[in-house]
């Protein structure tokens, strides 16, 4: 089982005014543990107010950079980004597991790959990551990123993307698009759009030359750009996205529906973790196994808790069959 470690603050700054960048001081024997891959995910841990809050925040740094950074962009009534955005500082410690996340596909330094990125706000962390990675590994890849934010100023790693496009000229292109500033051109005003994205497909992207597309941002823009890419011509299986949130889609709601109809109440639940063998019986106060074993007092991997980080992902080894639908 992953297990959280104990690890320093090296650095904190602010990169927007409602943005903090997090740099950690791995230490050394645990450095091995703490490689990680373009687009993974740190899940941290920390007291905030009496409250044991754990949240996952994905790298911004590349693997390439031998460091660990994070950015926490500070959310209305938000314990834990409030918590870094006004309260953390360097030297303090935090509880981090090791890095996780599959949203990623291989480097192959020796292939010319066109990768298309959509990011909204802090959806870019995991997006910086893989845009810099795949540049810096993938010499003849080019990548174009579509960023959506409210103002120029509300840009993150605005300055740092600016020096990526100077350094990859030619190779990667950048197209900003602004709610609450004006720019000259319309098509970069406001929310992406089923009208927007059609234009984009036909006049920015040549779809049959894409090989890969990342998407990062709310679950409703995620799902828009990803069928109007389909609609014009990407198979699926080249898009690839990771949901910051999610209210469940019609389809999980409908599934959750059918498990409560099949009444959980008494089925006879096993973990085995790390070896060990927890037993407990579900109750009618609890409709998932996280926290019907968290409550039978079994310590677990989570962080989210709303199906989307995946730290508490398991494998069902016997008993009901369970039906998971593919992104």
């Amino acid at each position: 089982m992953a297990k959280f470690h104990s690890i320093k603050v090296r650095e904190v700054y602010k990169e927007t005014k409602d943005c903090s960048v997090i740099s950690f001081e791995v230490p050394e024997d645990i450095k091995e543990q703490f490689k990680y891959t373009h687009g993974q995910h740190l899940t941290i841990r920390a007291n905030v107010d009496g409250n044991d809050i754990r949240r996952n925040y994905s790298l911004c740094s590349s693997p390439l950079d031998n460091e660990w950074k994070v950015a926490v962009k500070k959310i209305g009534g938000g314990l834990f980004s409030t918590y870094v955005n006004d309260t953390l500082k360097k030297g303090d410690v935090l509880e981090i597991m090791p890095p996780s996340g599959v949203f990623n596909t291989p480097i192959e330094p020796d292939k010319a790959k066109n990768y298309i990125v959509f990011a909204a706000g802090s959806g870019i962390t995991p997006i910086l990551s893989i845009i810099k990675t795949h540049l810096a590994l993938e010499p003849e890849s080019t990548v174009k990123l579509f960023y959506l934010n409210r103002s120029v100023k509300s840009i993150i790693f605005k300055e740092e993307i600016e020096q990526l496009k100077n350094k990859y000229f030619g190779r990667f292109e950048i197209f900003h698009f602004l709610t609450k500033e004006k720019r000259n051109v319309e098509l970069f005003n406001g929310r992406f759009t089923k009208e927007k994205l059609e234009v984009i497909t036909k006049s920015l992207i040549d779809i049959d030359s894409t090989d890969e597309c990342f998407i990062c941002g709310p679950e409703s823009m995620i799902f828009l750009i990803r069928d109007e890419l389909v609609a014009a011509g990407l198979p699926k299986d080249k898009i690839h996205f990771e949901l910051f949130n999610t209210g469940g889609s019609e389809e999980d709601k409908l599934r959750v529906a059918k498990v409560l109809e099949n009444k959980v109440i008494g089925t006879d639940v096993t973990i085995i973790d790390g070896g060990k063998e927890f037993h407990f019986i579900m109750d009618d106060d609890y409709d998932n196994i996280l926290d019907g074993a968290l409550a039978a007092g079994a310590d677990l991997p989570f962080a989210c808790k709303g199906g989307v980080c995946s730290t508490c992902r398991c494998r069902v080894v016997e008993g009901i069959r369970l039906c998971h639908r593919k992104n």
